[in-house]
């Protein structure tokens, strides 16, 4: 795989009350990536940034919202999520990470 690809895949991790407390309990990780990302892609790209052991990847797709704005209809963004699986004892910091 190329290396500007990998680096390129993560966006940004997924901040929330339930990705919190699945890092604390099961070292799970929830970032967003790119639509066109793969398992493998995401698995290289965890290792290769944070230095860790992924176990297993799980990918979701989530369709953006129909809203109006000021009468016209309109649609938001879709986002794609992967919940990252760490081997038991690892974590990330993202503090660290910066």
């Amino acid at each position: 795989m190329n290396q500007e690809r990998i680096l390129s895949v993560l966006l940004a991790p997924h901040v929330s009350e339930k990705a919190a407390m699945m890092a604390d309990a099961s070292e799970q990780y929830v970032f967003k990536v790119m639509q066109t990302a793969t398992k493998t892609e995401v698995k290289a790209a965890v290792e290769t940034l944070f230095g860790v052991k992924v176990q297993s990847v799980n990918m979701i797709n989530i369709n953006g919202k129909r809203k109006v704005f000021k009468g016209r209809a309109g649609r938001r963004n879709g986002v794609r999520k992967a919940i990252v699986r760490l081997v038991a004892g690892q974590e990330i910091d993202f503090a660290a990470a910066e």
